[in-house]
């Protein structure tokens, strides 16, 4: 038998002891702080973070719900310290404590210029910092988009220069530059007014807020906003912070402004200057004018030119005196025309004496074109005779005369071969003064079973005849 316990103490559970555990930790640790850096970031597909915060002698599991992970100014990354607030629990499953974090920092402005410069390196290794991506910034725009608080200093100021300088149209998009949201709401603003279409887009937009600690800018370091005013087709004037202040939407915006009333400025001429300017061109342009008239004037009266109306006397006397003669000329000519007319005395007497010389010259063209043509048609037989005399030469007859014949058989188609001829009944022989009819003898050998085949004749040569 063994021994009776020798304690009262009543046994547990592993499920009891593990829950009495939970209590006991979240009764205690419901409100901690804890910094550490961050090791093992996963980001589940759910949204929820999981995490480790260490140091160089102990290791805590940490979670942050979606929720919380949304509202985080900066992105979690592996090495990075931070400064988390929440309460510890366990988890019985694996008897292990852990942090479910409500929030979360950068631990110090020294981790957040850390992350700073480590995005800032990524985003200028793409390229996004490049001076051949900014925009020229349009001289005299006629509506500006501003991306601010609407009830902050900024957009007065903003609004007042403005109308100081050039009175022009303002579209103001509402946005947080604080906080959780304003990442989100500044990346909206500038991805709005670019979708904009027709007369309400802007020429020219304006990223504006006050200063504040690095903390309170750290939305315009976020990479969304950084993105979107890259990708941005309407020239960008970042006016974030004062002059000392810099964020990474400066180095990818077209214009960096040092505040945001020199944003205002940047954006829009000074108008009582642009019309004392154009007076001021206006009278030299007069002056100018005028001197150069002066100069032309001057050297017109050097030139010593003769007046226009000494130059048009001669000119109007010749005119003067050719109307005074021009009665008499037309009568003279008249007068000339008419004796002229008379002399022609048209009769038909005239008439026939006209046809018969005509009638002349026409025999004598005649008796002179009877030889001429004679000439041409002895010509043209002499050529015809000797084309005759060529044909004859070159033709199958004169071959035939020097005592070639061309056998046929009955249908006239010629035979080429001696074992052809055997097989016909009759044949014809042409000579050159007619044809023949002839038979093969009959005492011809019939021709063999195999008939040679006739050598292929060379181009210009001349077939037997045989």
């Amino acid at each position: 038998m063994p021994d009776s316990p020798t304690t009262n103490q009543p046994e547990l559970t592993v499920s009891e002891l593990a829950a009495s555990l939970k209590r006991t930790i979240e009764t205690n640790y419901d409100q901690v702080t804890v910094r550490g850096e961050l090791g093992r970031v996963t980001i589940a597909k759910s949204g929820h973070m999981y995490a480790d915060l260490k140091d160089d002698k102990a290791v805590l599991n940490t979670i942050m719900w979606r929720g919380q992970v949304d509202r985080l100014t900066f992105r979690p990354e592996e090495g990075l310290e931070v400064v988390a607030t929440g309460r510890l629990s366990t988890y019985e499953g694996r008897s292990a404590y852990q942090m479910i974090a409500s929030t979360m920092r950068p631990a110090g402005a020294g981790a957040l210029m850390q992350l700073l410069e480590e995005r800032k390196k990524k985003l200028a290794a793409e390229g996004l910092f490049d001076a051949k991506h900014k925009k020229p910034i349009p001289y005299m725009p006629r509506t500006i988009g501003v991306i601010t608080s609407p009830t902050g200093a900024v957009i007065r100021d903003i609004l007042h220069r403005i109308r100081d300088r050039f009175p022009v149209r303002v579209i103001v998009w509402p946005a947080l530059v604080q906080g959780d949201q304003a990442a989100a709401q500044v990346t909206a603003g500038i991805r709005g007014f670019n979708a904009m279409t027709g007369a309400d887009r802007p020429d020219v937009l304006i990223v504006a807020r006050g200063g504040g600690s690095i903390e309170d800018l750290w939305p315009f370091n976020e990479e969304v906003v950084v993105r979107a005013a890259f990708e941005s087709e309407i020239p960008l004037i970042s006016a974030v912070g004062h002059e000392t202040d810099t964020t990474l939407i400066d180095y990818v915006s077209d214009r960096r402004a040092p505040t945001p009333t020199g944003a205002a400025e940047m954006a829009v001429p000074v108008r009582t200057e642009l019309i004392l300017s154009i007076d001021d061109s206006g009278q030299r342009l007069k002056r100018a004018l005028t001197r150069a008239l002066t100069r032309a004037r001057d050297k017109l009266s050097a030139a010593r030119l003769p007046r226009p109306e000494s130059l048009l006397q001669s000119k109007r006397q010749r005119l003067d005196f050719a109307a005074a003669s021009l009665p008499k000329a037309a009568l003279a000519l008249t007068q000339k025309a008419r004796l002229k007319l008379s002399r022609l005395q048209l009769s038909p007497s005239t008439l026939r004496a006209e046809i018969r010389g005509q009638r002349q010259r026409l025999r004598d063209t005649a008796v002179r074109a009877r030889p001429a043509l004679m000439r041409l048609i002895e010509q043209r037989k002499a050529a015809l005779s000797a084309e005759g005399k060529l044909l004859e030469t070159l033709s199958y007859q004169a071959t035939l005369k020097r005592g070639y014949v061309i056998i046929r058989d009955t249908s006239g188609q010629l035979v080429r071969t001696s074992g052809q001829a055997r097989t016909l009944p009759a044949l014809r022989v042409t000579f050159a003064d007619g044809d023949v009819t002839a038979a093969p003898l009959e005492g011809d050998a019939p021709p063999p079973a195999a008939k040679p085949k006739p050598a292929p004749r060379k181009k210009g040569e001349q077939g037997n005849l045989f």
